[in-house]
């Protein structure tokens, strides 16, 4: 098996607190996080001032009798979300990281569930809180506010209590024992088909995670990321625990409609997201350059630029400037991850000078199996496993697609008091994925589909909705799309549902009706058939503006959607 081999030098730790603690020793004055108020003044935390912090709200929290228990977080990206996340990873006990996106009885349900002891929260769920303090069936014992409210412990007076106990020569947290190999975190999977489950990932999971990730991956001491991807989510908060890793400097997304601006704020150069986010800006950067006429000029300045990087001449930042200072100008670095990227986007990016790669993994897996690097991209593909990640395909078909299957130190301990779902999807150290795909000669590994979204037709051939709704998603005015079968005398024809930019269709195409639209819509997708197999050709089509039901990380929800069009 080809996998990715080490570029960097990096210690390897078995806990995630030694990675944390090592960068805090070698840039303490550094800034580790820039942070934004309300009022919009900026406050600036040196690594050293988060070592402290850390350390401090380690101790409150001991002090307050939570060691070894089990305390979930809630709330938006943020430095106390992601302070709290380390001091109990760090010396403390078990995390529970919750979606922010839940409803009331949705947190109820996942506090029960993992059993959780006691809870960090944002003001905004105050009343919740109150809710649950009033259960006497609920486990929840402490409830911790990340700001000073009333009625409630607060990060900071906890921060306080434990400044005070370290100064007295008391440091409960740092002689705390970690086990490396013990459940240190419970992770609830998005769940778009199903119930939720609840990884179980251990220190070492996670540290091996990123120890791979560091040996492969270009992150410089120097580079600004911006934390964009929810931290409850694993490739949201071992991301950030790679920047922390390497002393980059860490700033927050004030919102989706904000990114742009965020990134020429904090002068940005590197970026962790999703592709829904990254297609969304490759399609304004292409519509400017289109409006002001630009669209030919470019394409032969990327020939030219392209021609000479064969013989290690690298101009594109220089030839792009004013497309690039559109980002801030010194984006270098973006990583893709969640869903299969467009190869014509992540291309564009990359020709434009920004290193532009893909991703993949699971929560179950810390969560990266595979990856591109500088050294190694193949558009479409997944890239490569990571260096201590085996990669096998299950049971291929004829075209060499089966069920990819990963072995490695960074696959979860179990799901959390779900023996018989552990068994099925664990296998001899083996961790089946539930993703189609298949292995190309140089090793690259290609996803054709998850296995459960497989549309199969009578005649026994197997569609991968996902490789349709890539091409559906390269018309300028779609959003987001999804490809289903739909039942049709005793078969299934394929079907897409599309939605379309409101913005865009009004700019290009005027003031038209819904039947007007629809017909163009169609038409366009009568062209993609005649690109397909006729087995493949779309036969059906609902159009709407309304935005599909979404995990945090922009995946669309299938069996919710298949709900409401059904």
């Amino acid at each position: 098996m080809k996998k990715l081999t080490k570029i960097y030098d990096v210690k390897k730790y078995e806990t995630v607190i030694e990675y944390v603690n090592d960068t805090i020793s070698k840039y303490p004055e550094k800034n580790a996080f820039i942070i934004k108020n309300k009022k919009n003044d900026y406050r600036y935390v040196t690594y050293k001032q988060f070592g402290e912090d850390i350390e401090c709200l380690g101790n409150g929290l001991i002090n307050m009798g939570l060691e070894n228990k089990r305390i979930a977080i809630i709330g938006k990206n943020s430095y106390e979300w992601f302070l709290s996340y380390l001091s109990i990873l760090g010396g403390v006990g078990i995390t529970v990281p919750l979606d922010k996106g839940l409803q009331e009885e949705e947190i109820i349900m996942s506090l029960n569930r993992s059993k959780a002891d006691a809870i960090i929260f944002e003001d905004t769920y105050i009343d919740t809180m109150k809710k649950i303090k009033e259960d006497s069936n609920s486990t929840l014992k402490d409830f911790i506010c990340m700001t000073e409210v009333e009625d409630f412990e607060s990060l900071p007076n906890l921060i306080k209590k434990g400044k005070e106990q370290i100064k007295n020569g008391e440091n409960l947290f740092k002689k705390h024992p970690i086990d490396p190999y013990k459940m240190a975190t419970i992770i609830f999977t998005s769940g778009t088909t199903s119930m939720s489950k609840a990884v179980m990932l251990s220190n070492y999971n996670i540290a091996s995670n990123m120890y791979d990730m560091l040996m492969v991956e270009q992150i410089y001491s120097t580079d600004v990321n911006i934390a964009f991807l929810p931290f409850h989510h694993t490739f949201g908060s071992t991301g950030l625990l790679m920047f922390l890793a390497k002393g980059a400097t860490n700033v927050f997304c004030d919102g989706l409609r904000h990114v742009q601006e965020n990134l020429k704020e904090y002068k940005v150069t590197a970026f962790v997201c999703v592709p829904l986010l990254l297609e969304s800006m490759y399609k304004k950067i292409t519509a400017e350059i289109e409006k002001q006429g630009k669209t030919k000029l470019i394409k032969i300045a990327t020939k030219i630029s392209n021609f000479l990087l064969k013989f290690g001449i690298d101009i594109r930042r220089k030839l792009f400037k004013q497309v690039l200072d559109q980002l801030g100008g010194e984006l270098r670095w973006i990583v893709s991850g969640a869903s299969g990227i467009d190869k014509k986007v992540a291309k564009g990016f990359n020709d434009l000078g920004i290193l532009t790669i893909q991703g993949y993994g699971l929560t179950e897996c810390s969560p990266v199996l595979c990856a591109e690097n500088e050294d190694n991209i193949r558009y479409g593909s997944i890239g490569k496993p990571m260096p201590n990640v085996d990669i096998k395909i299950e049971n291929p078909n004829e075209d060499g697609i089966g069920e990819i299957a990963a072995k490695g130190p960074n696959v979860m301990l179990g799901y959390y008091e779900m023996d018989e779902e552990t068994n099925r999807i664990l296998k001899d150290g083996w961790f089946y994925t539930g993703d189609l795909g298949y292995i190309d000669k140089d090793g690259y590994i290609f996803i054709t589909g998850r296995q459960k979204n497989v549309i199969v037709l009578k005649n026994g051939k197997n569609i991968y909705p996902e490789e349709i709704e890539q091409l559906i998603g390269n018309l300028p005015y779609v959003e987001e799309n999804m490809v289903y079968g739909k039942e049709h005398n005793d078969d299934l024809q394929l079907a897409v549902k599309i939605v379309y930019n409101k913005e865009y269709v009004k700019e290009i195409y005027g003031e038209i009706s819904q039947e007007e639209l629809y017909n163009i819509i169609w038409n366009d997708i009568k062209l993609i058939n005649k690109t397909l197999p006729k087995y493949k050709y779309i036969k059906n089509l609902i159009i709407t503006d309304e935005p599909m039901i979404k995990t945090t990380t922009a995946k669309i929800k299938r069996y919710e959607e298949m709900k409401k069009i059904n």
